[in-house]
């Protein structure tokens, strides 16, 4: 049977891998130690996911591994030798803001910790796409010297900007702050490239804008529209940092980044990058996120504003997905921003139904 390895198996985008290509009759082998609930805390433990995964995806198999560990994923990998079709890596220290507590936790995780897949692949399934979820971070604050101009409830590039259809692959990564996280993921990045072009292994960076959908266990410091929302209907305080909550993201359902992955192992290439996310299909400021919450939910959002943006948080963001369109055409854009706003909803209401 068919193989394939899904790391952050219980997060966000690594459980809709899971259930997404558990359908094509896959051995679906999952890596998650649940470290968004060290962390996050515990209200953002994967630990619910997992336990759905396993009781309710056949032919699923989970592994309490941390991808720290290098002997224990040469291990795995050794087991499924020869039937690895794909691996598909997607955990990580998500927050550029956590980063700063603990650099060596945040670069170990994202940096080694795929230098670690990555040899196990090379080692035992050179063939087998390898799909890695990179950031947009990894461009710093380049996007913030973009024309931009102040309207009523959103920063906006100026017409006819060569990305005013979103930020394209061209941006250049260097001299620019990028974070701790975003230096973390931009060395996983080239890594991931470098074994693409010096190995000619089948290696791709989805560098993703914010990814987001009802499985996702929002926090403070990661996961824009689901703790949002999770304010919106619980009454806690949202906090917004800067540039007057008219920052812009985009957004891409969970579903739809996943089906890029399907599109990419269909047809897989050597050392790619690709900007993905929501762009001009799916995007908003906070200002207009706040407001499609209150208006799904029903409810006001107890808003709190600080004058002091995050260190290195972009102003505004849209990715350019054309390159990706034009080499896998077969992939488009599904769900919209209010449709996934409301099946976060949803989510939410479901999981405070005491609060509410």
């Amino acid at each position: 049977m068919r193989t394939i390895i899904v790391t952050g198996s219980a997060g966000l985008i690594g459980s809709e891998t899971v259930r997404r290509f558990s359908k094509d009759a896959v051995r679906v082998v999952g890596i998650d130690n649940d470290m968004r609930a060290e962390f996050f805390g515990a209200e953002a433990s994967t630990k619910k996911t997992r336990d759905e995964l396993i009781a309710n995806v056949r032919n699923y198999e989970h592994h309490n591994i941390d991808i720290r560990n290098a002997n224990a994923l040469t291990e795995l990998f050794k087991v499924h030798r020869g039937k690895i079709d794909t691996v598909v890596h997607t955990a990580s220290q998500p927050s550029h803001d956590w980063a700063a507590r603990d650099p060596q936790t945040d670069f170990t995780v994202n940096t080694n910790g795929t230098l670690n897949l990555l040899e196990a692949a090379r080692q035992f399934c050179p063939e087998a796409p390898f799909i890695f979820t990179s950031t947009n971070k990894v461009y710093g604050d380049t996007p913030n010297r973009l024309p931009l101009r102040e309207l009523e409830k959103r920063w906006e590039i100026e017409p006819g900007h060569e990305y005013e259809a979103g930020i394209s692959e061209t941006m250049s990564i260097d001299y620019t702050k990028h974070s701790l996280f975003g230096a973390s993921k931009a060395g996983a990045d080239l890594l991931v490239q470098e074994y693409g072009r010096y190995f000619g292994m089948p290696t791709v960076s989805f560098r993703g804008g914010c990814l987001t959908g009802p499985a996702q266990a929002g926090t403070e410091l990661h996961g824009f529209l689901s703790y949002l929302m999770i304010c919106t209907v619980t009454g806690r305080p949202y906090r917004v940092f800067g540039y007057k909550a008219k920052q812009v993201r985009d957004n891409i359902h969970g579903s739809d980044l996943v089906e890029a992955f399907v599109e990419f192992v269909r047809g897989p290439r050597a050392g790619e990058v690709y900007n993905i996310g929501g762009s001009r299909f799916a995007n908003c400021s906070i200002l207009e996120a706040i407001d499609l919450c209150e208006k799904i939910s029903g409810q006001k959002l107890n808003c709190q504003y600080e004058g002091k943006p995050r260190i290195g948080d972009h102003i505004w963001w849209v990715s350019g997905v054309r390159k990706f369109q034009q080499h896998y055409p077969n992939w488009k854009l599904r769900v919209g921003l209010k449709e996934t706003l409301t099946q976060i909803h949803a989510a939410v209401a479901a999981k405070f139904a005491k609060s509410v």
